[in-house]
């Protein structure tokens, strides 16, 4: 059996107390703050990236349809005013491409929360501010910079 002198060296890694714990959770934990429902963002952030590129198909599939007929003495000319059309245009991607928002801390919504049922009468409100009060003082107590997703 191995004792804590002979233990291996794991980095810097420190164990955290509870209370880092929720300070910890509480900045860099995210919740959908967006206003719809969570599971419907799976679906809907794949719905919105595929609309640029579709939209970029279907326009160039009509370029092309109208470059596209009988044979004729003019035919190169035909294909260069084509390929110049569809150079010409920015891609939808480029121009109207939907970006996906951040989600909010867990603090701030808690937060949120809070403050919003006191001012509906649903919570005390000198209560609701002690608690937003331990909440953000948590927050500063370790101030991380916030994780990418």
């Amino acid at each position: 059996m191995l004792d804590r002198a002979r233990r291996p060296y794991r980095g810097a890694m420190s164990r955290k107390d509870p209370q880092e714990k929720k300070a910890l959770s509480y900045a860099l934990d995210g919740r959908n703050a967006y206003g719809e429902n969570d599971k419907s963002s799976r679906r809907n952030i794949r719905r919105n990236k595929r609309f640029p590129n579709r939209a970029d198909r279907h326009r160039e599939r009509q370029l092309l349809a109208g470059a596209a007929g009988p044979l004729g003495a003019d035919d190169g000319e035909a294909a260069e005013r084509t390929e110049e059309r569809l150079g010409a245009k920015k891609s939808m991607w480029d121009t109207k491409r939907w970006r996906k928002g951040g989600d909010a801390a867990l603090g701030d919504v808690v937060a949120y929360r809070l403050e919003r049922r006191a001012r509906l009468g649903m919570l005390d409100p000198g209560l609701a501010e002690a608690r937003i009060e331990r909440i953000r003082s948590r927050a500063r107590l370790r101030q991380p910079s916030r994780r990418t997703r």
